[in-house]
C-alpha cells in the first residue's frame, strides 16, 4: 500500500488521487475565483457521510490559494447556542485576523440576553452578523463542515451572512450530510430559505461508480487492481469513497462487510495503548487536545508520563493515531478523519468504559458547555449532575430565543430529573419544555408537556399556577384541531379552579387570561357576540399586564371587523403598531395576523395586500416564522381574489412548504392551491387539494378554516357540470355559516349556490335561496359582500326572463366587484350580463363583454374562465333566439325535460293536469317547437 498524501489540514489522506468530482471543484473554483473579484457567494455541498465533502474542500483550498478559515460542527453541537460560531472565530484566528475574531468570540460567550429575551437576541443576532461580515471584507475561504448539527444560533447568523457575501470577496463552503437532514426541520428551513431566495448555491455528490472504485484502488495500492476485486470491492464500499479507503486498509482479502467492521478490524492492529487513547478520544466525541485525553484516560496515562519506559505516552499513541489514518492534527487539538470513524470505534467500547469516561468528561473539563457537560454526565449514568447542567443550559438557551436547543435541553432535564424533585419544579420544567415547543411548531409535544405541567401543579395543590396554564394548552390544542367546545370547556373549568384559589391580585390576572382566551376562542369560530362580551370582560383585569391588554384589544378589534364595524380595522391596526414600538413581539405578530388576515377575507384586498407585506416584514425580522408563513399564506389569496394566479400559487407553495407543523397555515395554503388548479381547469387537482384541507378543516371544527373549502369544491362541482352536488355542498356552506350568522364567508356561496340551484331547474328553492343569504348578509353589513347579493339577484332575474331587472342588477355586480378587486365573480358577472345583452338583442354590446372576460381570465391564465367565455361566444355566433317563458312555464319545461307525465308534473308544481297542458301548449307555441322533445332540447342548452 502506497503513502498518503497531507491535505491543507493535516490530514493524510489514503488515496493520493482526486477522484470523480473534478466537475463539481470546476465549479467550486469558479464561484471562488468571482469571490475574489468582489462577488462572493456560498455554495452549499451535500451528499452522505464518508462520500468525499470534505477531501473536495481540501483540493479545493489547495487548488484555490489564499487565506482559508475552518470551522465544524459536531453530533451534540445543537444544544449549545453559537458553537459553531466560536469554531469559526478560532479560523479566523488562524487565518489571520485576530480582531474580527476576538469580536465574534467575545460576542458569543457574553451574549447572555437576560431579561432582554427575543429583541436583545435579534440585536446580539445582528452584532455577530457585522463581525462576521468584517472578517469576510479581506478575501477569505470559508470551510464549514457538518452543518446539519450545527446549531440555531450559528444557522440565523450564517443566513443573514449569506445574504450579504455578494458584496463581499469571500466565498463559504458549507457541507450537510443529505441523510440527515430530514431529522431536522430547523436546518432544512434554513437551506431551503438560502436556496429559494437565491443567496446561495447548492450541489449534492453522488456515489462513485465502477471506474471510480477503479481508479482509488489503484492510486491507494500503486498497482492496477484485479477486476475481481473491483467488482468486490464496488459491492462492498457502494460507490463511498471513505468505504472505499477503510475497507482497503483492512486488507483485500476477506474485505468487511461494514465500514464499521473495517475500522474496528484495523483498530485491532493498533498497540494497546493507542487503541485505549482511540476509544478515549471517541468518547470525548469533537475535538480534542492531549490534556483533554490524558483526562479521560485516567490513571494510565499518568503513568505512562511518570515511567517513558513502560507504557507509551499519550503523545506516542496520537502519532501512532495519525500514521494510521484515526484521527488528524489540528490547530492546538486532534480530530477523528471521519465521524463514521469516531462512530465505529465508540460503539465497539464496553458499555461500562464508555461510562468511566464520559463521567471523566463531565468533571475534569470545566472549559466545556453545559450543554456538552450534561451529555457527558448522562451517558456516564450521572443524572443528578446531568439535570442541574442540562436546566442551566436550557434555560440560558431559552433566553437567547435558542428555541431548538432549548427543547433537547430540557428534554434531557426532564430525562434526568432526580426523583425527588418537588411536583411543582417538575410542572415548571414540563411547562418550559411545552413553551419552547410551541415555538417551534412542535404542537403535539407541546400539548403534551402544558397538560402534564397542569396535571403536576394540581398535585402540587398549586391550582392558581395550573390554571395559568390551560390558555397555553388552549393555544397548542386549538392548533392540533381541538374544537371550539373542547377548548371552551377546558378554559371554564380552569376558572372554577380560580375561584377557588385565594383572592387578590395574582388570582385576578390569571382570571383575566382565561377569559382572553375564552374570547380570541371565540372570536376564531367567528361567536362574535360571545367573544366581545369575554373580551370586555377580561380587559379590566388585565390593566397592569400590557401584553395581555393589547392582546384583547386585537380579539375585540377582529370582532369588530367581522361584525361590520370600521372601526375595528383602526383599533387592530393601532395594536399592531404600539405592541411593536413597545417591543412586545407576540401581540404584535398576532395583531398583524388578525389586521391581514381578517383583510383577505373580508374583501380589503387593497388595504390587505399592505398589511400582510408589513406583518411578513416585521414577524421576519422578529424572526416568528409561523406567523410569517400565515400571513404568506393569505398574502396568496389577496393574490388569487385579484387575479395574481401565479404569484398566489408561489406564495402559498412556499408557505405550505416552510410553514412546519402550522395547521393553519397549510389549510389556509391549500384554499389558495385549490383555487389555483381551479382557476386553471385543472378541476381533479383542485378537488383534490381543496378535499384535503375540508378535512383538516372539519377537524378543528372553525368556519374559516372548513368554509373556504366548501366554497372551492361547490365551483369545481359547478365547472365539473355537477349541479346537484354544487347544491349540497353549497347548503352546507349556508348552513355552518348560518348556525354562528356569519356573513364574511358566506358571500361566495351566495352567488355559487344561486348558479347551482338554476343549473339544477329549481327556481323555486334558487329564490328562497336569494331570501335567506340575503338577510344574512344585510345583518352583518360587511362592505363588498352586497355585490353578493346583487349578482346572485341579477342570475335569477335572468333566469325569470326579468331582463331589464337582470341587466340593473349584474352591472351593478360587475361595478362593485371591480370596486373590491374581487376577480373571479367579477369576471363571471361580465359574461352573466353579455348573456343578457345577448337575450336582449344587444350583440354588439355582448361581444365587447365577453372579450372584457375573456382578457381578465387571459392575464390571469384562467382557462375555466376561458371555457365559460366560449360558451357564451358559442351562443352569440348561434344567433339563438330569446325567448319569453314566464317563470311557471320555465319551472314545467324543466320538468317536461326529465320525462315527467303531465300529472307528475301537476304534483311537483302543486298545479291541475289540464293547467300544465295549458302551459305545455304556450311553450311549443313560444319556442315554435311541435313536440316535447323539443322542449326538452330547449331546457338542457338553457343550463349552459
Amino acid at each position: 500500500m502506497s503513502g498518503g498524501v497531507t491535505a491543507p489540514g493535516g490530514a493524510a489522506r489514503m488515496c493520493p488521487l482526486f477522484v470523480g468530482r473534478e466537475d463539481v471543484l470546476a465549479q467550486a473554483l469558479q464561484l471562488r475565483a468571482e469571490a475574489a473579484s468582489g462577488r462572493g457567494g456560498m455554495l452549499l455541498l451535500g451528499g452522505e457521510a464518508g462520500i468525499g465533502k470534505s477531501r473536495l474542500l481540501d483540493e479545493l483550498a489547495t487548488t484555490a490559494g489564499g487565506r482559508t478559515a475552518h470551522a465544524e460542527s459536531f453530533s451534540g453541537d445543537r444544544q449549545t447556542p453559537g458553537l459553531l460560531l466560536l469554531a469559526i472565530a478560532s479560523g479566523v484566528r488562524d487565518a489571520g485576523d485576530d480582531a474580527d475574531a476576538e469580536r465574534i468570540w467575545d460576542l458569543v460567550v457574553s451574549g447572555d440576553v437576560g431579561a432582554g429575551g427575543a429583541g436583545a437576541r435579534r440585536l446580539l443576532v445582528a452584532d455577530l452578523v457585522d463581525a462576521l461580515v468584517a472578517a469576510l471584507r479581506v478575501p477569505l475561504l470559508l470551510r464549514l463542515e457538518d452543518l446539519h448539527w450545527a446549531d440555531q444560533l450559528s444557522l440565523d447568523v450564517l443566513q443573514r451572512v449569506a445574504a450579504r457575501l455578494r458584496d463581499l470577496p469571500s466565498l463559504v463552503v458549507a457541507t450537510y450530510r443529505s441523510e440527515e437532514v430530514d431529522a431536522d426541520p430547523e436546518f432544512v428551513a434554513w437551506r431551503t430559505g438560502l436556496l429559494a431566495r437565491r443567496h446561495a448555491q447548492e450541489v449534492v455528490l453522488s456515489r462513485l461508480g465502477r471506474d471510480g472504485t477503479r481508479s482509488m484502488l489503484a492510486s491507494i495500492t500503486g498497482e492496477v487492481p484485479a477486476e475481481d476485486d473491483v467488482e468486490r470491492m464496488y459491492a462492498a464500499a457502494d460507490g463511498i469513497p471513505l468505504h472505499v479507503e477503510e475497507l482497503v486498509a483492512s486488507g483485500l482479502e476477506g474485505v468487511p462487510e461494514t465500514v464499521g467492521d473495517a475500522v474496528i478490524l484495523r483498530a485491532r492492529r493498533l498497540h494497546p495503548a493507542s487503541a485505549r487513547a482511540l476509544g478515549a478520544a471517541s468518547v470525548i466525541g469533537r475535538e480534542f487536545d492531549t490534556r483533554l485525553l490524558r483526562v479521560v484516560l485516567g490513571a494510565a496515562s499518568e503513568a505512562a508520563a511518570e515511567d517513558p519506559a513502560g507504557e507509551p505516552s499519550v503523545d506516542d499513541a496520537l502519532q501512532e493515531l495519525i500514521a494510521q489514518r484515526f484521527v488528524v492534527p489540528a490547530t492546538d487539538a486532534f480530530d477523528f478523519r471521519h465521524a463514521l470513524i469516531r462512530d465505529a470505534v465508540y460503539a465497539a467500547l464496553p458499555s461500562a468504559e464508555r461510562r468511566t469516561m464520559h463521567a471523566r468528561v463531565a468533571t475534569g473539563a470545566p472549559q466545556l458547555s453545559d450543554a456538552i457537560r450534561s451529555m457527558h454526565s448522562e451517558r456516564a449514568g450521572r443524572a443528578d449532575e446531568a439535570y442541574v447542567l442540562a436546566r442551566r443550559a436550557a434555560d440560558r438557551a431559552s433566553t437567547l430565543s435558542a428555541h431548538r436547543e432549548a427543547v433537547e435541553l430540557y428534554r434531557r432535564a426532564e430525562r434526568t430529573v432526580p426523583s425527588a424533585t418537588p411536583a411543582a419544579e417538575r410542572a415548571e420544567l414540563h411547562r418550559r419544555l411545552g413553551a419552547e415547543l410551541a415555538a417551534t411548531d412542535a404542537n403535539r409535544d407541546a400539548e403534551r408537556e402544558f397538560s402534564r405541567a397542569m396535571e403536576l401543579f394540581r398535585e402540587a395543590g398549586d391550582d392558581l399556577a395550573a390554571a395559568g396554564v390551560v390558555p397555553a394548552l388552549a393555544a397548542a390544542s386549538h392548533l392540533l384541531g381541538s374544537d371550539y367546545a373542547t377548548r371552551d370547556a377546558l378554559i371554564h373549568e380552569a376558572i372554577g379552579w380560580v375561584d377557588g384559589a385565594e383572592p387578590g391580585i395574582a388570582a385576578d390576572r390569571v382570571r383575566g387570561r382565561l377569559l382572553a382566551a375564552l374570547a380570541a376562542a371565540a372570536m376564531l369560530d367567528r361567536r362574535l357576540d360571545t367573544s366581545l362580551a369575554y373580551a370586555t370582560e377580561a380587559r379590566p383585569l388585565l390593566e397592569d399586564d400590557p401584553d395581555e391588554r393589547l392582546a384583547v384589544d386585537v380579539t375585540r378589534g377582529a370582532v369588530q371587523v367581522f361584525a361590520g364595524d370600521e372601526r375595528g380595522w383602526e383599533l387592530l391596526e393601532a395594536s399592531a403598531r404600539t405592541a411593536a414600538a413597545e417591543h412586545r413581539e407576540a401581540v404584535a405578530a398576532r395583531a398583524y395576523r388578525m389586521l391581514g388576515s381578517s383583510a383577505s377575507v373580508l374583501l380589503q384586498y387593497q388595504r390587505g395586500a399592505a398589511w400582510l407585506e408589513d406583518g411578513i416584514d416585521y414577524a421576519t425580522r422578529i424572526e416568528r416564522w409561523n406567523d410569517a408563513h400565515y400571513l404568506g399564506a393569505h398574502l396568496a389569496h389577496v393574490r388569487w381574489a385579484t387575479g395574481h394566479v401565479d404569484s398566489a400559487e408561489e406564495l402559498a407553495s412556499r408557505a405550505l412548504a416552510d410553514g412546519r407543523g402550522g395547521i393553519t397555515t397549510e389549510i389556509t395554503a391549500l384554499h389558495v392551491l385549490g383555487y389555483v388548479a381551479l382557476a386553471r381547469d385543472d378541476l381533479a387537482t383542485a378537488r383534490e387539494v381543496l378535499s384535503r384541507a375540508a378535512d383538516l378543516g372539519e377537524r378543528m371544527r372553525e368556519l374559516q378554516r372548513l368554509s373556504p373549502a366548501l366554497w372551492g369544491l361547490a365551483e369545481v362541482a359547478l365547472l365539473s357540470a355537477d349541479a346537484s352536488l354544487a347544491v349540497v355542498v353549497s347548503r352546507r356552506g349556508l348552513e355552518e355559516s348560518r348556525a354562528i350568522g356569519d356573513a364574511a364567508y358566506l358571500f361566495p356561496f351566495v352567488v355559487t349556490g344561486m348558479r347551482a340551484l338554476l343549473a339544477a331547474g329549481e327556481p323555486t328553492a334558487a329564490r328562497e335561496w336569494l331570501q335567506t343569504t340575503e338577510a344574512l348578509i344585510a345583518a352583518r353589513g360587511i362592505p363588498g359582500t352586497e355585490n353578493a347579493v346583487a349578482h346572485a339577484a341579477g342570475l335569477l332575474a335572468l333566469r325569470e326572463r326579468r331582463l331589464t331587472a337582470a341587466k340593473d342588477l349584474l352591472a351593478a355586480a360587475v361595478t362593485g366587484w371591480s370596486s373590491v378587486g374581487r376577480w373571479w365573480e367579477g369576471t363571471q358577472a361580465l359574461l352573466d350580463l353579455a348573456e343578457v345583452f345577448r337575450r336582449t338583442r344587444g350583440p354588439a354590446e355582448a361581444a365587447h363583454l365577453v372579450a372584457r372576460a375573456r382578457d381578465a381570465a387571459a392575464a390571469s391564465g384562467a382557462a375555466a374562465l376561458t371555457r365559460l367565455a366560449d360558451s357564451v361566444d358559442a351562443r352569440l355566433a348561434a344567433g339563438v333566439a330569446p325567448t319569453t317563458l314566464s317563470a311557471r312555464e320555465e319551472e314545467v319545461a324543466r320538468l317536461v325535460a326529465t320525462g315527467s307525465t303531465n300529472r307528475e308534473i301537476g304534483e311537483a308544481l302543486h298545479i291541475a293536469p289540464k293547467t300544465v297542458a295549458t302551459h305545455i301548449e304556450h311553450i311549443l307555441a313560444k319556442l315554435g317547437a311541435s313536440r316535447r322533445a323539443e322542449i326538452a332540447a330547449w331546457a338542457s342548452s338553457q343550463k349552459g
